[in-house]
């Protein structure tokens, strides 16, 4: 009499590692899987040890309170990200944070459209002017910073003896609690732009000189043609720029205020990496710092879904 299905012995499941280790051995015996992990070994050993090995350890160190100067480590859990939530000076860096991005944002995106469409006209002396705009973006932001401190010294700074010239009092810049901030905007603008013009110019030119003629036949001026071609097929560079230039300012913006202000006066110019720095470097406060990082991290990551929700749904790829 025949089994049944339910009756008939199964044949006994093959242990996971063992599988594992025959596909392994398989996957090794192909010379070209060989010579591949090969070349791939030295990537990965980078991005193991230098990326995910600091981003766990960092998380790590962010449930501790550690001051290497005193003594080892001691678990304390969340109690640094409790500490941020009263801390008084670090949502006053949140804060100047959000207004430093959006201000640098705000001008890197207007400035470097209008920039990128004048140097998309085919002038003469096009490619000169490309280089100009460009040469900012691989300057030392620590240099960048001791120009531009320069240039806006209340006293002695060109800017300010430009305006004495027409009668104008300039006010005091870096070193004005009022003005402290937007001197930092618009020194990170300055730097950031070129960059922007480039990613614009090459939106620019990937967009169908026919689609404009099209236009231009149907009556559209230089406007008509800018609203109705142009500004809708540049979406998916202005979605990247406007996600960029969150990153690079919430990151990059650091050795420049910290040459110029060192967040001062009165923190007006502190801004999250800074007083990360602060933490980390001048007070020893390591698990402290790392918690800062990884709120830092949080901040960007939910201004770029915001980004995404409401600028990405223009985006048609």
């Amino acid at each position: 009499m025949r089994k049944t299905i339910a009756e008939r012995e199964l044949p006994a499941p093959r242990a996971a590692p063992v599988g594992i280790l025959r596909g392994l051995r398989a996957y090794f015996r192909q010379e070209q899987a060989r010579y591949g992990t090969l070349f791939v070994l030295p990537t990965l050993a980078f991005f193991l040890i230098f990326i995910v090995f600091p981003l766990g350890f960092s998380l790590y160190m962010s449930f501790l309170d550690w001051h290497p100067v005193r003594g080892d480590p001691e678990f304390v859990g969340i109690e640094n990200y409790v500490e941020l939530l009263g801390d008084k000076t670090f949502v006053k860096t949140v804060v100047n944070t959000l207004v430093l991005t959006f201000g640098v944002v705000a001008i890197t995106v207007v400035g470097a459209l209008a920039l990128a469409m004048a140097l998309n006209q085919g002038l003469r002396g096009t490619a000169v002017f490309r280089g100009v705009f460009y040469s900012p973006v691989v300057t030392s932001l620590i240099a960048t910073g001791l120009v531009f401190l320069w240039l806006f010294d209340p006293q002695f700074g060109p800017i300010n003896q430009l305006l004495k010239s027409f009668g104008i009092t300039g006010p005091g810049w870096a070193s004005s609690l009022k003005w402290a901030l937007p001197t930092m905007i618009l020194t990170f603008s300055w730097r950031e732009i070129g960059y922007f013009v480039v990613v614009y110019l090459a939106g620019l030119q990937g967009i169908p000189v026919s689609l404009r003629e099209a236009a231009a036949i149907d009556g559209a001026g230089s406007w008509g043609q800018f609203r109705h071609v142009t500004w809708p097929l540049l979406w998916p560079t202005t979605f990247f720029v406007l996600i960029m230039g969150v990153i690079r300012a919430t990151q990059y913006s650091f050795g420049m205020i910290y040459v110029m202000t060192a967040g001062g006066p009165v923190d007006s110019t502190n801004v999250v990496v800074l007083y990360l720095y602060q933490q980390a470097f001048e007070l020893f406060r390591m698990g402290y710092a790392s918690a800062i990082a990884y709120v830092l991290f949080v901040i960007v990551f939910a201004i770029s879904m915001i980004q995404y929700k409401f600028a990405g749904r223009l985006v048609d790829y």
